[in-house]
C-alpha cells in the first residue's frame, strides 16, 4: 500500500515538473522575443559614430559601423558598413574585409545628412550656399553655424512654398468641383439631350466665372511659388564623400543633420528622444522606411475602437438570446458549434466576405442611393475603415460571444430566480442582475478581441488598408469622422517595410520598431480594459470569476 502511495507520489510530482518545465520554456520564448524586439527597435534612433575606413588599395568609405562577422568560407573577420550615399553608390551597405583596411577613424568633423529620398548621407560639408551665393562665417562663426543658419532659412522657404501650394489648393477646389461635374456628364453623354446640354452649359458658364474670379489670386501665388522655388533650388549644401567626390544636396531636402563624432551623450541622449518623438508623432517618408508611423498608430487605434463598438453590442445580445430566450435543442446546440467554429476560420476568408458583401454590396448600394452623382468614382463601394473594421468585428465575434456566455452562465441562479420573484421582468432581471455581473465576462471577450484585431492584416489588405494614407479618417472637416476613407495600420506598416521594401536591409530597425509599437498599443489597450474589469469583479463581489 505504502509502495502504491510513494508510486503515484512520484508520478504526480514528475507531471508537475513537466507542466512547470513547459511554462518556463514558453515564457523564455516570449521574453527573448520582447528583448530581440526591444534591442533591435530601440537602438534604431542612436546616433551612431561615423567610421572612416582606408583600404589597402586606396579606397576610403566612410559611415555608420553595423555588423561583424567571420566569413565561414574564407576564415577571415568581415565587417559590414552602412555607407548610406545611395545616390552615388547605388547601395547602402558594403562588407569589408579586415584584412584590407589599412586604418580606422573617427574623423570629428564627418557629418550625417537625414534626407527626405535617398537614405543617409555621411560626408564632409565643403560650402554653403544661399541664393547661389556663398555664405562665409562671420566674425566668431564657424562654417557649422553657417549651415545650421541657412538650413533654417531654407526650411521656412519650404514651408512658404507648402503654405502656398496649399492655398492655391483650396481656392481652385470649387473650378476643380465644377469641372468634375462637367467630366461626368460628359461621360453619360448628357450632351446628346436638350436637358443635358441645357445642365453642361450652366456648368460650363459657372466655371468661366469661376475661373474669371479665381485667375487673379492663382497668377498671384503662382509668382510667389516661382521665386521661393527658385530661391529653394538655389539653396544647397558641397560636400564630400570619403573618396573625394563632390555633391551638391538641396538644403531643403535635409530632415537634419549632426555631427555624431563630436556629440557627447547627452547630446545623443537629447537627439535619440527627439527621433523617437519624430517616429510616433511624424508622417512617414522615403517608402515607409523613415519618418514616422502617427497614420499608422491612429489608423490602428480608430479601427480597434470601431471594431469594439460594432462586435461587443452584437455579441452580447447572441449570448444574451443563448442563454435566456432561446430553448436548449439541436438547434441552438447547432449554433453554438457553428459559433466555435468560426473562431477557427482563417481570417482572409473573413476579408474575402468582408470584400463581397460589406464593400461591394452594402457599399455599393449606399453610393446609389445617396452618392449617385459621384459615381463612378466610389464613396463607400471601396475599401475603408469602415468595412474593414467591420470585418474584424465578424472575424472577433464568436470571442465575444463565448466569452459573455462564460459570463452569464456564472451568474448565480439564485439571483435571477429572487428577482423574478420579486416581480421583476425577464427584461429587468437580465439588465439589472445578468448584466452586471457578467462584465467582466463581457470585457474578457472584448480583452481577447482586441490581442486578436489589433494584430491581423490578412483581412485589411482586402478591405481598406493601404501603404499610404494622405489623410486621416478623422479631422476638422465636416462631418469630421470619414468612415469611407482608407486607413494605414501598423501590422500592415510592418509588412510592407519588411518584404515589400526595395531595401530590406536599411528597413530591418523600422520593423522592429513598428513591432514594438504595435505590442505596446495592444498592451495598453488591453490594460485598460483590464483595469475596467477588475474594478467591476469588485464592485459585484457575488461574481465567480
Amino acid at each position: 500500500m505504502n509502495s502504491a502511495k510513494s508510486y503515484q507520489k512520484k508520478k504526480g510530482t514528475g507531471y508537475v515538473f513537466t507542466s512547470g518545465l513547459g511554462l518556463v520554456i514558453s515564457l523564455a520564448m516570449v521574453a527573448w522575443i520582447i528583448i530581440i524586439i526591444l534591442v533591435k527597435g530601440l537602438g534604431f534612433f542612436w546616433p551612431g559614430d561615423v567610421l572612416q575606413v582606408k583600404l589597402q588599395n586606396g579606397d576610403s568609405y566612410m559611415g555608420e559601423l553595423w555588423d561583424e562577422h567571420l566569413d565561414k568560407e574564407t576564415l577571415v573577420e568581415e565587417t559590414q558598413i552602412k555607407i548610406g550615399n545611395r545616390d552615388v553608390y547605388g547601395r547602402d551597405f558594403i562588407w569589408l574585409k579586415n584584412n584590407e583596411i589599412a586604418s580606422r577613424s573617427y574623423p570629428e568633423n564627418a557629418v550625417t545628412f537625414e534626407r527626405m529620398e535617398y537614405g543617409n548621407f555621411y560626408g564632409f560639408i565643403k560650402a554653403a550656399y544661399l541664393d547661389d551665393k556663398i555664405v562665409q562665417p562671420g566674425d566668431g562663426e564657424t562654417l557649422k553655424d553657417v549651415v545650421f543658419d541657412v538650413h533654417d532659412q531654407a526650411m521656412d522657404t519650404k514651408e512658404q512654398i507648402n503654405d502656398l501650394q496649399e492655398e492655391a489648393t483650396e481656392i481652385m477646389a470649387p473650378l476643380a468641383e465644377v469641372q468634375r461635374e462637367m467630366t461626368l456628364l460628359q461621360l453619360a453623354g448628357a450632351e446628346e439631350t436638350a436637358t443635358g446640354k441645357q445642365q453642361f452649359d450652366e456648368l460650363q458658364k459657372k466655371a468661366d466665372e469661376l475661373d474669371k474670379e479665381i485667375s487673379p489670386q492663382i497668377e498671384k501665388i503662382n509668382a510667389q511659388l516661382t521665386t521661393l522655388v527658385l530661391r529653394d533650388r538655389a539653396s544647397y549644401l558641397e560636400v564630400e564623400t570619403a573618396d573625394g567626390t563632390t555633391k551638391h544636396i538641396e538644403l531643403s531636402s535635409i530632415v537634419r543633420f549632426f555631427y555624431p563624432n563630436e556629440m557627447g551623450a547627452v547630446s545623443k541622449s537629447i537627439h535619440y528622444a527627439g527621433k523617437l518623438w519624430e517616429f510616433v508623432a511624424d508622417n512617414p517618408r522615403e517608402s515607409n522606411t523613415e519618418g514616422g508611423v502617427f497614420p499608422a498608430i491612429f489608423g490602428t487605434v480608430l479601427m480597434v475602437l470601431l471594431m469594439s463598438i460594432a462586435v461587443v453590442p452584437f455579441g452580447v445580445l447572441a449570448a444574451i438570446y443563448l442563454n435566456e430566450y432561446a430553448k436548449q435543442g439541436a438547434i441552438i446546440r447547432f449554433i453554438r458549434l457553428s459559433v466555435n467554429n468560426l473562431a477557427g476560420v482563417p481570417s482572409i476568408v473573413f476579408g474575402v466576405f468582408g470584400l463581397g458583401f460589406f464593400v461591394y454590396a452594402v457599399g455599393g448600394s449606399i453610393d446609389q442611393l445617396f452618392f449617385s452623382s459621384k459615381l463612378p468614382e466610389p464613396t463607400f463601394g471601396t475599401g475603408g475603415i469602415l468595412w474593414a473594421s467591420l470585418t474584424l468585428a465578424l472575424l472577433t465575434l464568436p470571442v465575444v460571444v463565448v466569452a459573455t456566455e462564460e459570463g452569464i452562465l456564472a451568474v448565480p441562479r439564485a439571483n435571477k430566480e429572487g428577482a423574478l420573484a420579486l416581480g421583476s421582468t425577464k427584461w429587468q432581471m437580465i439588465r439589472k442582475i445578468v448584466l452586471p455581473n457578467a462584465m467582466p465576462g463581457i470585457l474578457t471577450g472584448l480583452i481577447l478581441a482586441i490581442s486578436r484585431g489589433a494584430g491581423e492584416v490578412a483581412p485589411l489588405m482586402i478591405t481598406g488598408v493601404v501603404k499610404l494614407a494622405p489623410t486621416l479618417a478623422l479631422d476638422g472637416s465636416f462631418p469630421f469622422l470619414h468612415l469611407d476613407r482608407k486607413f494605414m495600420h501598423l501590422g500592415f506598416h510592418i509588412y510592407d517595410v519588411g518584404f515589400q521594401s526595395p531595401n530590406v536591409e536599411a528597413a530591418k530597425p523600422m520593423v522592429y520598431s513598428t513591432a514594438l509599437l504595435l505590442i505596446i498599443i495592444v498592451v495598453l489597450l488591453n490594460l485598460f480594459a483590464i483595469y475596467i474589469r477588475n474594478n467591476l469583479r469588485k464592485k459585484y463581489k457575488t461574481s465567480t470569476f
